[in-house]
């Protein structure tokens, strides 16, 4: 009896030790963020395999940042922790993380000294970095780089209100470009012509050219496509089949042409994907709205700096000239200050993407610059660099990574893309233009066929060829005089 209820004691004490300790172990993570956001190391182990197997440890250096690494309770959880747990499985080797201490990604200080996560691999305070780390020949001259595993540029972060602008005076023309406005206008005055040209032609709209007037004069023949535009009845009312084809083919174009302006014009004001005023880098430095700033160190700031066009040495000026105004410290600074305020934040075009996903009242401008990567840093012969080269490869061919890809920048938003809105083309009408021109052309041979059967008739009755009769008509009917010989006295 005494074994059993010391057996039952044990048991008991053994549970609230543990319990004790979990609780302990919890406190101690909640102390140890806290620590970190105070200015001190943060040390997380995820690895899956300890090193009692045998496996390599290896210290990962990383940076949080959204949704590269981020904290979820006591653990890390993100895109960079997924492909770290994936190249271990690959590898076989066993890590520990930890966030770095200045907070930085890597950069040249003023005592010559690099900072972040560059500078913790150069002290041997961490064997590799998985980060959002941009590969730069600067930092390729003191850490080795693997293959990128995500592609990326240099793009502009705009709040939508402040790029907003008003719609213009003439915005209902929008829905057509410049060109088919253009063909449009061709077609209105080459259609009023062969509509005058065959209602003067064609017999059965105007018998006696010498004792009548004709209807469709070219002024009428103007308003008569006009009212068709506006899909209005007006006269003169077309008799004959030459001019009621002309006729029914431009009512045809009209028809189609302006379910294509309402349908486009619909799609404009709905998308509300007007022109943007800010679209490149040249549009964000004429205008004097927005300010306009990077990350204090980044590779995007060195980038302006070391860039010899003229648009990038003047973006460099501003930042470096107001450095300690528009320049930020973290990513998720940058994206506050553009929501908050009349700011623009200049970094990499896939994280810009991300913050667009997550806020939907964010846009990226369409031009992206300075196509780079983003690498694992190691350090200078490592034996780990050619090995994760070919991981990273691996992945990337088994659709690892575009799976991790869609996995953490899946958007929140209702519309998961911005569509471009853009004007109708006139390749878009190329048929309908080509319908037109066949009408016109069947209009005027059908005229001409009406009018030559008449001049056969009338020269069976007068006894003259066909030739001078149907000549005769077209000078009567277009308004020509005949050549007539000077008399001899």
């Amino acid at each position: 009896m005494d074994k059993a209820l010391h057996l039952v004691f044990c048991v008991i004490a053994t549970m609230l030790l543990l319990r004790e300790s979990r609780q302990a172990g919890e406190k101690n993570g909640q102390k140890m963020l806290a620590a970190s956001r105070s200015g001190f190391v943060l040390l997380y182990r995820v690895d899956s395999r300890g090193p009692e197997e045998g496996l390599p440890t290896l210290t990962v250096t990383t940076i949080l940042e959204d949704p590269y690494v981020m904290v979820r309770g006591a653990e890390l959880e993100g895109y960079c922790i997924d492909l770290l747990k994936a190249l271990a499985a690959m590898l076989r080797f066993s890590y520990r993380v930890k966030v770095v201490g200045d907070g930085r990604y890597g950069a040249v200080s003023s005592r010559g000294n690099w900072t972040g996560m560059i500078g913790e691999i150069l002290r041997q305070e961490a064997d590799i970095a998985v980060a959002p780390l941009t590969v730069t020949s600067a930092r390729e001259e003191v850490v080795s780089f693997t293959t990128p595993f995500l592609q990326t540029g240099i793009g502009i972060l705009l709040r939508k209100d402040t790029v907003s602008q008003e719609m213009s005076f003439f915005h209902f023309l929008a829905p057509f470009s410049k060109e088919t406005w253009t063909g449009l206008l061709f077609a209105y005055v080459l259609t009023c012509f062969c509509l005058f040209l065959v209602a003067r032609l064609s017999p059965c709209e105007w018998n006696e050219p010498k004792n009548e007037e004709n209807h469709f004069t070219f002024l009428n023949s103007l308003w008569f496509g006009a009212g068709a535009l506006a899909l209005q009845g007006v006269t003169p009312r077309p008799k004959a089949v030459s001019v009621r084809v002309v006729a029914a083919v431009w009512w045809l174009f009209t028809i189609a042409l302006l379910a294509a302006y309402i349908a486009n014009f619909t799609a404009l004001l709905s998308s509300g994907s007007e022109q943007l005023p800010i679209e490149t880098f040249e549009d964000l430095v004429k205008q004097r709205k927005l300010e306009f700033g990077t990350l204090d160190g980044s590779s995007t700031f060195y980038f302006f700096k070391n860039s010899k066009n003229p648009i990038h040495q003047m973006i460099y000026e501003y930042m470096d000239k107001r450095r300690d105004h528009v320049l930020v410290k973290t990513y998720q600074e940058a994206v506050e200050r553009v929501m908050e305020s009349n700011y623009a934040f200049i970094g990499e075009s896939i994280s810009q993407d991300l913050a667009a996903a997550r806020h939907c009242n964010l846009i990226r401008a369409p031009e992206v610059i300075g196509a780079r990567g983003f690498g694992i840093a190691t350090a200078q012969a490592s034996q780990w660099t050619k090995k994760l080269s070919i991981a990273v490869l691996k992945l990337r061919e088994s659709g690892d990574l575009d799976y991790l890809r869609n996995k953490w920048w899946e958007t929140s938003c209702l519309h998961k893309s911005r569509d471009r809105w853009s004007p109708l083309q006139p390749q878009a009408l190329g048929g309908l233009f080509l319908t037109l021109a066949i009408g016109l052309a069947l209009g005027v041979i059908a005229a001409v066929a009406e009018l030559l059967n008449k001049s056969r008739r009338a020269a069976g009755h007068v006894k003259k060829s066909c030739c001078s009769i149907f000549t005769e008509e077209i000078c009567a009917r277009l308004r020509i005089k005949e050549s007539t010989r000077p008399s001899q006295e």
